[in-house]
């Protein structure tokens, strides 16, 4: 009986489909997995159809969102980012698709449908997670991909581009503090999100070495706009007013602003405020905020261009790009008199 690609794949411990992609050279598939189907189809003494492609005409770069029915497109972030990526892959003669959806199975069946029709070089995920079930399905597949955020499994084979979040979170906690103010709150997204639990983390590391008191009541950590104003207008009400926040990124801070003009409380005056991103947002409300600039137009370029030489050199070590940040100084900070 004839040897099939099921075997083959049954026997390499893979789908089918990466097994057809390894037949046509396809550069998304990783040297580790290439090497694992190429022992099996000759040890099971495979031979493919004369039919398989050589190589790939058209390079292509899958730009992975993270699934969201809204919040993904309203984020500026992003924008950059992609903004980035498409600079690099037009100077590369490379072409960007953009890959999402409303939940993962939505993006993991998209992934699929483009790598079974060899169509696709390689990813960059443009959002880092813990227990991503996207990224498992890339390393499960053998896939090439890139990371922006910090890689959470598989470190030592994933390249990721990220800042040092850690180092910005206690930088923006820090300016605070040098403006006088001792109770200060942390606003920022579920710990899923790998870089808001690192922003907090420099947080609270810069209070500790301060000396100074930190609770679970002063950290709010929310999914939407929507309980980031419940919740922060919550806390304004209580009794342990904080005089600053450190909000994890330009959208939040918005939100914050937005309560406060709604309860009266004065921007800075009352209560001052720090973000992250440095977006258009920053520079568009009402007391222009003080932000990190995190240079999200250069994680783009350079996730893209480490996607490309991946692409063109599978022997390329994995490795970490931390990307520089910057604190932009405008009017959404005061003393603390």
């Amino acid at each position: 009986m004839a040897v099939t690609i099921k075997d083959v794949a049954a026997f390499a411990g893979v789908s089918p489909s990466t097994v057809s992609r390894t037949c046509n050279n396809n550069p998304s598939i990783s040297k580790e997995t290439r090497e694992k189907v190429l022992n099996a189809m000759q040890k099971l003494g495979y031979e493919p159809s004369s039919s398989a492609s050589s190589a790939q005409s058209i390079k292509i770069l899958g730009i992975i969102l993270p699934p969201s029915a809204r919040e993904t497109f309203e984020n500026s972030f992003f924008l950059e980012v992609i903004r980035g990526i498409s600079s690099i892959c037009n100077s590369r003669q490379y072409i960007s698709t953009i890959i999402t959806g409303e939940n993962y199975d939505e993006i993991i069946s998209a992934v699929k449908t483009m790598t079974d029709n060899d169509i696709i070089s390689g990813f960059i995920v443009a959002y880092s997670i813990t227990d991503d079930p996207v990224v498992e399905y890339l390393h499960k597949e053998g896939l090439k991909y890139v990371l922006i955020g910090k890689a959470s499994k598989y470190t030592d084979q994933t390249v990721y581009v990220d800042n040092d979040n850690i180092l910005a979170g206690k930088e923006a906690t820090e300016y605070l503090i040098g403006l006088g103010h001792k109770n200060i709150a942390y606003i920022g997204n579920k710990n899923s999100l790998i870089f808001s639990a690192e922003r907090k983390q420099g947080y609270m590391l810069s209070l500790i070495s301060h000396g100074l008191k930190f609770t679970s009541d002063s950290c709010i950590e929310a999914d939407t706009i929507e309980d980031v104003t419940v919740s922060v207008k919550k806390m304004l009400e209580g009794e342990n007013v904080p005089t600053a926040m450190v909000v994890s990124d330009d959208i939040f801070a918005v939100a914050v602003e937005k309560v406060c003009g709604e309860m009266n409380i004065a921007v800075p005056e009352d209560l001052s405020i720090i973000s992250f991103n440095n977006s258009i947002l920053a520079r568009l409300t009402a007391y222009q905020l003080t932000s990190i600039e995190i240079n999200s137009f250069r994680l783009g370029t350079e996730s893209a261009a480490q996607m490309i030489k991946l692409i063109e050199d599978p022997d390329l070590e994995a490795k970490k790009i931390i990307i520089p940040h910057k604190l932009t100084i405008r009017n959404s900070c005061s003393k603390r008199i």
